[in-house]
């Protein structure tokens, strides 16, 4: 009888029979950050090898067919201020249309009553209105002091960031209403945490990486166009300038690198970035993946204490985002341009997501945070029934009736594991932050959740791959 190996001996000899790869930089994800840097690099000279976990390109982009409809089961959305997407979708020779959104927007009150409306502001009753624009413009006020690229410089930081946004919100109004349609923009909407859940701080940054807080409420604004064929043909044109440098099914296990010196500053040496078939060696790596997923490589020897201490205080949040697509869209006909919110429901907020030149109607609701827990303690079709049911309040009994229904569940995603982004817990963004994206030797970081302006969208992942493109580039 043969004796069996021990684990860590079947590993060195699995080693010995990789494939080798030796590049100048090795990318750990095939989204739009690693993407983009790893273009950037190629046509400045260098080589690349892009490796992706998945089985696919695009990481939090992914156009979909489900049932022979056509959805964004990730990322969608191209404002007017996203330069660095903007530009990129130029690049790509892709096009654009604009979000539906002729007709009146719906709203449903605390009591279910729905209320038509036009503008940006709520048909809530003229306290509560006078309560929101009051906020709207203490909000503006203090996002104009902050740069999103730094929002620990902020004189007043550590104090904002040891106040939640619900508590910060109690001491500027005793309105209900108007707390809570604030909050459903930063915390529903964006950041997928309570608003109990994360800091003042955190909730400046949001809105100061789209411009302003009117930026964040004006949907118009925000969720303005969309890519023609899907917002994944981005990463996907990216992809294709770099060929077989995208090596996929390739989960990253292992980093070997030469560690930091007493004093801090980079040892002599490159890195290796081990998966269960290849071996890459390199000068520089980019780690271009959510924050989370960082503890799922080992490092030989461990990244420093700061870098464990900074990774662990930042977290996903959690929406399910929901695709019904129906034969028409009917609600059009009605007058209505499908824009519909209300605190109150469990889809906090929902859009006309029809595709361009599509006969039928698609509409996308979203149901975030603890809403989103309570729906998946349910059964499939009772959460099913539960979402469309909302939905129906905005809408009318049509709604309740989809020829395709897909939710999309990022939470459950073994390589994201939440969405949209991460974001740090209480007081982690004024004590972490200004090391959030500093590199560690030869070890980079890129991705979406560390942007500044762009924070959380595409715009900001492809902002933070130049950005760390160009740091390599210049030594």
């Amino acid at each position: 009888m043969g004796v069996a190996a021990h684990p860590k001996d079947q590993r060195k000899r699995n080693e010995k029979h990789m494939e080798r790869i030796d590049t100048d930089v090795v990318i750990v994800g095939a989204g739009a950050s690693g993407l983009t840097a790893a273009t950037k690099l190629k046509a400045a000279g260098k080589s690349v090898v892009v490796l992706e976990a998945r089985d696919r390109v695009g990481g939090r982009l992914w156009t979909g067919d489900v049932d022979g409809a056509m959805l964004e089961i990730g990322g969608q959305w191209v404002s007017p201020d996203q330069d660095a997407l903007i530009e990129t979708i130029a690049e790509l020779g892709l096009e654009t249309y604009t979000r539906y959104r002729e007709g009146k927007n719906v709203y449903i009150a605390e009591d279910g009553e729905r209320r038509l409306f036009e503008g940006e502001i709520f048909p809530v009753p003229a306290k509560t209105e006078g309560e929101i624009v009051g906020l709207i413009e203490k909000l503006d006020e203090l996002v104009a002091e902050i740069d999103p690229e730094a929002p620990w410089a902020h004189p007043r930081a550590k104090e904002l960031d040891e106040i939640s946004f619900a508590e910060w919100l109690g001491t500027q109004t005793d309105d209900e209403e108007a707390k809570l349609n604030i909050g459903m923009f930063i915390a529903g909407a964006m950041l997928t945490k309570p608003t109990h859940a994360f800091s003042a701080l955190q909730a400046l940054l949001m809105a100061a990486s789209a411009g302003s807080f009117s930026n964040l409420v004006d949907a118009d604004f925000i969720l303005d166009a969309r890519v023609v064929g899907g917002l994944q043909q981005v990463p996907l044109g990216l992809a294709a300038k770099l060929g077989d440098a995208v090596r996929l099914n390739q989960p990253v296990r292992k980093l070997r690198w030469a560690g930091l010196a007493a004093d801090g500053s980079r040892n002599p040496g490159g890195v290796v970035a081990v998966t269960d078939t290849l071996e890459v060696h390199a000068q520089e790596v980019i780690l271009a993946v959510p924050p989370i997923l960082y503890s799922r490589i080992s490092y030989e020897p461990p990244l420093p204490r700061r870098q464990h201490q900074l990774h662990q205080h930042l977290s996903m949040g959690f929406v399910i985002k929901v695709h019904a697509v129906y034969e028409t869209p009917f609600w059009r006909a009605a007058g209505l341009s499908g824009t519909a919110f209300s605190p109150y429901e469990l889809s906090h907020e929902a859009y006309d997501n029809t595709n361009h030149g599509d006969t039928r109607g698609t509409l996308v609701g979203f149901v975030s945070d603890e809403e989103a827990d309570g729906v998946f303690t349910l059964s499939a079709e009772e959460r099913k029934a539960k979402i469309l049911e909302s939905l129906s309040h905005y809408y009318g009994p049509e709604a309740l009736n989809p020829v395709v229904y897909y939710e999309s569940d990022w939470g459950s995603e073994e390589w994201t594991r939440g969405a949209y982004a991460a974001s740090f817990d209480m007081g982690g963004l004024a004590r972490y932050g200004a090391d959030l994206r500093n590199a560690v030797g030869p070890i980079h970081f890129a991705c979406s959740d560390m942007a500044g302006k762009g924070y959380q969208h595409v715009d900001g992942a492809i902002r933070m791959g130049r950005l760390v493109a160009g740091q390599i580039l210049a030594g």
